[in-house]
């Protein structure tokens, strides 16, 4: 609430630091402690994060990666002349499957990125593993990872680098921004000279930045969003239980699976339609769903791999589970305090359409004639 924060914003506006001051400097701290980390740097957003990070990282060659994830995972290797070379997610956690992520790696792979897909933490210890015998770096996309836990702990502090989003649709926010976490002390300090245009403090860039630096406001929004994280993230999986419990009586509906020991954040809530079993398509339930004024989204339809930007770095090696999730799967709404009757009423709506999936599917039909 404003009235919370009040008193912050005065003090930044007094004092004409609305950049570069205390609260950014408390924002980090904050972070690093709650996620057991050496470093957190703020920067402006999850995007930027990536780029300066895959840059910092000394990243060549090719890069492994899933096309099942958000653009930015990829444009961000774009930006650095670096090539995504595409492998497979597992069917279940949607995450980057690390046996075929094994089978990806080519002689001039430098790093593999890894994604915590809707807040699903990913196959850590396996990557991990598989990184450290090919000697490349590990770097995670945790763009949905803030209240995700793996084996107890948030995730944060694995791999060479972590990078979190802080836009409006996560758990943490803070209007706009981002994260990077690392306990590398060389790549975070020069994180921070990165998001100054790479200047070091004497007007001399030692490299080519950015100007990611993240507002005092924002990382004022910040400290207080920290405080409701483990809250917010205990009622999604809440919500994500009240869900499970009466949708999963219909055939046909399957859901993300995390591993044991795992927390998702569930950044977003998402399942798979099998049309054979529940009788429409996921096109055709989510049409249905919209005529019910229940608003769902589509991730990732159509994945990286067959983007425009991006199609024509994907080889002759097929990503079935990847294709496959993105035709058939669909975000229904989650956020954080979502009152029951809210997800009562969509699994509601959901049993409906298909208890009358003949005329639904009629009734669609109909429409897109006329």
């Amino acid at each position: 609430e404003f009235s919370e924060m009040q008193a912050g914003v005065q003090d930044i506006l007094a004092s004409g630091m609305v950049t570069k001051g205390r609260y950014l400097r408390e924002f980090e701290e904050a972070l690093t402690e709650h996620l057991g980390v050496r470093n957190a740097v703020a920067v402006s957003s999850c995007t930027a994060g990536l780029m300066l990070t895959y840059k910092l990282l000394g990243l060549t060659g090719d890069v492994v990666v899933p096309s099942f994830t958000f653009m930015a995972t990829v444009s961000s290797l774009i930006w650095n002349g670096l090539r995504p070379v595409y492998a497979d997610v597992d069917p279940g956690t949607t995450n980057l499957d690390a046996a075929a992520a094994e089978r990806a790696i080519t002689p001039n792979t430098s790093a593999i990125v890894a994604v915590h897909n809707f807040g699903n933490p990913a196959d850590i210890a396996e990557l991990e593993d598989l990184a450290g015998r090919h000697k490349l770096k590990l770097i995670f996309d945790a763009a949905h990872g803030f209240g995700a836990r793996y084996q107890g702990v948030p995730v944060g502090k694995q791999g060479d680098a972590q990078i979190y989003s802080l836009s409006p649709t996560k758990l943490l926010i803070t209007g706009e921004g981002g994260v990077v976490t690392t306990n590398n002390d060389e790549l975070a300090e020069a994180l921070r000279v990165g998001r100054e245009y790479g200047n070091n403090g004497a007007y001399d860039s030692i490299f080519a930045g950015l100007n990611a630096r993240m507002p005092e406001i924002n990382a004022l929004m910040g400290i207080y969003s920290l405080k409701r994280l483990d809250a917010a993230a205990d009622s999604r999986n809440e919500t994500v239980a009240l869900y499970q419990e009466l949708l999963g009586r219909l055939p046909g509906v399957e859901f993300q699976q995390v591993r044991a020991g795992n927390r998702n954040s569930y950044k977003d809530f998402s399942i798979v339609i099998h049309a054979e079993q529940f009788g429409l398509t996921r096109d055709e339930l989510q049409a249905a769903l919209t005529a019910e004024n229940v608003d769902t989204r589509r991730y990732y339809d159509p994945p990286v791999h067959r983007q425009t930007a991006y199609a024509h770095f994907a080889d002759e090696r097929p990503l079935p589970h990847t294709d496959w999730l993105a035709l058939n799967s669909l975000s229904l709404p989650i956020w954080s305090f979502m009152p029951p009757d809210v997800s009562t009423g969509i699994c509601r709506a959901v049993e409906r359409i298909y208890e009358n999936a003949p005329a639904v599917r009629a009734a669609l039909a109909a429409q897109s004639v006329a």
